[in-house]
């Protein structure tokens, strides 16, 4: 799970896991680490989520987390653009660390008012080029468990 800070990985991964949301804020200091099995296509897999720090002005991702992974999610915050900004560079920074790896776009938030103008062209924009892109709401579950099977599938593949 990567992003910066505030975008909703640890609800995400808590809602995703343990099918619980809270309304507290917690900081994620370094990475956590949760474990899931699921069946895709009659494949069982084991995913180990790790919900990784956020980015911000103070504090940056540690690429060495990223190395070993088989896929991971990007996750923006529908209610702050930049977040997107945001997820383009940290893409840009696994790719020049560990090469491509399957990964999934998280807007997350969704049950929240406001978000960027340019929304759905930004999302058209980036699914043209190949992205997958998934609307969710931690808070809410929607699109929770969709964003987690999309980037399983697309390990098995």
């Amino acid at each position: 799970m990567l992003g910066t800070f505030a975008v909703g990985k640890t609800s995400l991964v808590r809602r995703f896991v343990k099918g619980i949301f809270s309304d507290k804020y917690l900081t994620t200091m370094g990475a956590k680490v949760d474990k899931k099995s699921l069946a895709i296509d009659d494949v069982r897999m084991d995913l180990l989520v790790w919900d990784l720090n956020g980015e911000d002005r103070f504090q940056s991702l540690s690429m060495e987390y990223v190395r070993g992974s088989a896929g991971y999610f990007l996750v923006v915050d529908q209610t702050r653009p930049a977040t997107l900004e945001a997820a383009h560079a940290l893409r840009q920074k696994v790719e020049q660390t560990v090469g491509p790896l399957p990964f999934i776009l998280i807007v997350n938030k969704i049950d929240l008012p406001g978000h960027w103008d340019r929304r759905q062209e930004d999302l058209d924009a980036l699914r043209a080029s190949g992205w997958i892109c998934v609307e969710t709401s931690a808070k809410t579950g929607t699109g929770v468990d969709e964003a987690f099977i999309a980037l399983a599938r697309r390990l098995v593949e």
